[in-house]
């Protein structure tokens, strides 16, 4: 058992494990807070805490220990993503192309409303929404990922989309 906790720490597993681990990582971490940035935030950092605590970790459960601190560092970090995207709303507008500014003031409102209303989601609707259509993945195969029924992930899907569309008329 030790030589499997021993592999992580070599360079040359972990990279494997990296780059086995890093989009599906993102991908569940981009689901659970809705901002990319903040995901990749959120992976690098885990694969940073397995990398300092590689010969603790068992190697067999590994991607269960991953996925597990994507999770905690997220719900750790909701009051400061909040923070964070308070502060991104009131930073100015820097123009860096010929658009005109009513054209640019109106797509920068309408992306920070897609943003808002995508954020105020439940975790469940946002991470079936998302799943759908920025993975492309069929209801069947987001309710096989994510261990629910087909109708669960419809009912979350139909909950999304009510949510979106009223507050997207409201712009």
């Amino acid at each position: 058992m030790s030589d499997k906790n021993n592999n992580l720490c070599e360079e040359s597993h972990f990279s494997e494990f990296y780059i086995k681990n890093v989009q599906s990582a993102t991908n569940f971490a981009y689901y659970k807070s809705g901002d990319s940035d903040a995901a990749l935030d959120l992976v690098q950092e885990a694969f940073a805490k397995i990398w300092e605590n590689c010969s603790q970790i068992d190697f067999t459960k590994v991607k269960t220990y991953l996925f597990t601190t994507v999770n905690n560092l997220f719900l750790n970090s909701i009051k400061h993503q909040k923070v964070v995207m308070a502060f991104a709303k009131e930073t100015p507008y820097l123009d860096r192309t010929n658009q005109s500014p009513e054209y640019l003031l109106e797509e920068e409102e309408f992306k920070h409303a897609l943003q808002k209303a995508i954020a105020s989601l439940s975790e469940a609707q946002r991470e079936v929404f998302l799943m759908n259509r920025i993975d492309g993945k069929k209801y069947r195969e987001i309710a096989d990922l994510l261990g629910i029924s087909q109708k669960a992930v419809e009912k979350r899907m139909s909950g999304a989309l009510k949510i979106l569309k009223e507050q997207i008329e409201n712009i």
